[in-house]
């Protein structure tokens, strides 16, 4: 038999492996669920719709996942997002919710948010994740107008919306919603509408995304054959503008491109991927950094749950960072915060300054008014932050 031409490939590394002795154990973990009753025609998550068959066989899978890890571990934040965490029953709920305290321990003042959609969140649904030390919600409700949910595919009306808003408000202080805006056929003065709606209501946190057209979603398929046609750019960035300055004026801070908190409200979890620190995660499509390695689960929802079931480990990718990956992503990432980046702090942790390590981009940024230091720290310029996408890919 001849011998193949194939390079052999690199060993698949324990992502799972307790932390190496010169580093600390991550302090965040992240589930996913990849569960709902429709899929948006806009979204590319990892998820299936109606085929809710599989929850017992995710459940199960995901329970072999985690019995990877050598301890339990105390961390300062949970996050489990979808899909639709909470399109699951409560029981399915209360079962997952265990899995996850038998292997993960909130530290004291932690963080413990879940992802839910208006539609079928109701008081069973509520309460066992209450119980459990959920101390976050955030509601995917994405636009208050009834026109615009029917173009986005949602699943719910907007007065569904502020009830189940005021209804969660009773169980959880920690209350955030998503908003998008640029969706087809909606102006200004809807969008403005959206905001002032939100803003009347009881929340701690905002986060507003520009609807974006994901190759291999139904949205990108209407965009390219003609039947949906994108907000012209100017719109766009005037949106994004309304809503910095209006939810700003609500005494909600922008700390983040597309967030917005009331003091003491912004979420921790996603500040542990802004800073580039490790966190676990588990669940198909889930995305982890431990131990200097970043790695992808099987984002095919039934490849990953038959791999699990066999105990066999199911990842998409892994590659692991050297110091120079590490530093650029850490510029990458931290340039997303409102605050930028600490020159100082960057230089201590990654032996080089920014300059040093990425000097053609900062000046070349700097020049063209993307970027600015002040206090010592790399922040976007105002308008830095409408091209931002393209101003952090600069720096990989």
């Amino acid at each position: 038999m001849l011998a193949s031409n194939v390079p052999d490939r690199p060993p698949i590394p324990n992502v799972y492996a307790k932390p190496d002795n010169n580093r600390n154990a991550p302090a965040a973990v992240y589930f996913h669920v990849p569960f709902c009753l429709h899929r948006c025609g806009y979204c590319d998550f990892t998820l299936v719709a109606r085929q809710d068959e599989l929850i017992p066989s995710y459940l199960t899978a995901l329970q072999n996942e985690l019995a990877m890890l050598d301890r339990v571990y105390d961390v300062d934040t949970i996050f489990i997002g979808g899909g639709t965490p909470t399109h699951l029953t409560a029981a399915q709920l209360e079962q997952l919710l265990q899995l996850i305290s038998n292997h993960f321990r909130l530290t004291s003042g932690g963080e413990f948010s879940i992802e839910a959609n208006p539609d079928g969140l109701d008081d069973e649904r509520l309460a066992p994740l209450a119980d459990a030390g959920v101390n976050r919600l955030s509601l995917g409700v994405q636009s208050f107008d009834d026109n615009v949910l029917k173009t986005l595919e949602r699943q719910h009306a907007g007065e569904e919306a502020i009830e189940v808003v005021y209804r969660a408000k009773e169980r959880f202080a920690n209350l955030s919603l998503d908003l998008i805006f640029g969706v087809p056929g909606q102006s200004m003065d809807v969008w403005q509408q959206t905001l002032a709606t939100a803003m009347q209501l009881p929340l701690t946190h905002v986060s507003t995304y520009g609807l974006t057209f994901e190759k291999g979603t139904d949205f990108f398929s209407r965009l390219k054959h003609g039947s949906l046609a994108a907000v012209p750019d100017e719109l766009e960035r005037d949106m994004y503008g309304l809503a910095i300055s209006e939810l700003n004026g609500a005494g909600l801070q922008h700390y983040e491109i597309s967030n917005f908190a009331r003091p003491s409200s912004r979420c921790r979890h996603n500040q542990v991927y802004w800073a580039a620190d490790e966190y676990f995660a588990f669940g198909p499509g889930a995305a982890r950094y431990v131990n200097g390695i970043r790695s992808t689960n099987a984002r095919n929802v039934s490849r990953w749950i038959n791999a699990w079931l066999k105990n066999e480990v199911a990842l998409q990718d892994h590659e692991c960072l050297n110091a120079e990956q590490s530093a650029r992503e850490a510029i990458y990432l931290g340039l997303r915060r409102v605050d930028g980046i600490d020159l100082a702090k960057f230089e201590a942790r990654f032996g080089c300054s920014l300059a040093d390590l990425a000097g053609e981009s900062l000046d070349r940024n700097i020049a063209a008014n993307n970027l600015e230091i002040v206090d010592a720290s790399l922040r976007l310029t105002a308008e830095g932050r409408f091209i931002a996408d393209s101003v952090v890919a600069d720096f990989l």
